[in-house]
């Protein structure tokens, strides 16, 4: 007969599974504005709900200090939390993935990375002004890196292949990470974006014929060739169409989609760009760059364009200024049901950190 495991035994295994306290690193946190902010609340609520304590450490101090300082001084700040919690959660690959990283391996606690976007990249496109697409970068651009940027490069690669897993949102990221960093494909996975349930009760229609394409100021972000093809001299566009690009607080930024005509997103490259699944919550028309991870599951509800020619956007625009077009891609976003929520969310992570315990 196999004898009964020991008392020790038990009381041990059990452990690994009475996971109660979750520490979350991000560059930004409400009311700081941006994707990753809301993410890391959205996320932090549903932990909550689901009965763990939680903690986040964002930067503050930090936005003020030199790059390499910055990330002693973050490193220092999280240990005591790293010590508290039974895992991190680092929402970035480099500003708080690196010291997370870095401080779980000399705490021997586990760090799960969640990439986002790309700081290397979109660092590199703001330097040089350089409209390179994100899935090409690393092919054609990583000679072309300065000393700092081969530093952080480094830095990324180390940070993800030390880290205990590493979480992608697309399978599109994942597949340009994974030989650009020399990742073993089994200490991956894949978590996918917030997917809202379709507001209740949404007023169709429009207040004025304004696209709204709302970003941060950056230049992969491709906001000039936007504005560029509105304004233009002999463009098509009508003189009654509007172009909304101004930032503001969330839920201002979901009113100003409400009233708006479409929403407009003509990035180098989007992982899963928040501004358009909020458009689709909201059965708002949409434009996106064919540039993103998110293509294959939404390419049939929205009309879709090349970021680098402006020919084609401004076609992509002109079409969905037609009436009969314009209800037809409302009819297809409302069609729109697939629904990933936070609470669903939470739960993957959860099982994904028991997966790495065990």
């Amino acid at each position: 007969a196999v004898p009964p495991p020991s008392r020790d035994r038990v009381r041990k295994n059990s452990k690994k599974f009475s996971m109660s306290r979750i520490l979350i690193t991000t560059g930004i946190y409400p009311p700081k504005i941006g994707g990753p902010a809301q993410y890391a609340k959205s996320l932090k609520e549903a932990f909550s709900k689901s009965g763990y304590s939680i903690s986040v450490k964002t930067f503050n101090l930090e936005n003020y200090l030199p790059t390499g300082i910055r990330h002693i001084f973050f490193f220092l700040k999280i240990i005591p939390r790293i010590l508290a919690s039974d895992f991190t959660l680092a929402l970035d690959t480099f500003s708080v993935g690196l010291p997370s990283v870095l401080a779980g391996k000399v705490f021997s606690k586990k760090i799960i990375i969640r990439t986002g976007g790309d700081f290397l990249w979109e660092g590199y496109v703001e330097r040089t002004g350089k409209k390179v697409l994100f899935r090409n970068f690393y092919a054609q651009e990583k000679d072309n890196l300065n000393r700092k940027e081969k530093l952080i490069f480094k830095l990324t690669r180390w940070t993800l292949q030390n880290a205990s897993k590493v979480v992608f949102s697309t399978e599109w990221q994942r597949s340009i990470f994974v030989p650009a960093y020399g990742l073993d494909s089994r200490n991956t996975a894949i978590i996918e974006n917030y997917y809202g349930q379709k507001e209740e009760n949404i007023e169709l229609g429009f207040k004025a014929k304004t696209f709204v394409a709302s970003t941060r100021d950056l230049k992969w972000k491709n906001i000039d060739t936007l504005k560029h093809v509105f304004n233009k001299k002999g463009t098509k566009i009508p003189e009654d169409v509007d172009l909304f690009t101004y930032e503001s607080e969330f839920d201002d930024f979901i009113k100003t989609i409400k009233r708006s005509y479409a929403v407009v997103l003509v990035s180098l490259g989007d992982i899963s760009p928040n501004m358009i699944l909020d458009a689709i919550r909201l059965n708002k028309p949409f434009i996106c760059t064919k540039e993103t991870g998110i293509f294959e599951k939404i390419k049939d509800f929205g009309i879709f364009v090349d970021p680098l020619d402006e020919g084609d956007i401004e076609q992509g625009i002109i079409k969905l200024l037609d009436k009969n077009e314009y209800d037809k891609w409302v009819q297809k976003v409302r069609s729109f049901n697939f629904i990933h929520t936070w609470e669903e969310m939470a739960k993957e992570y959860i099982e994904l950190y028991k997966s790495i315990v065990r």
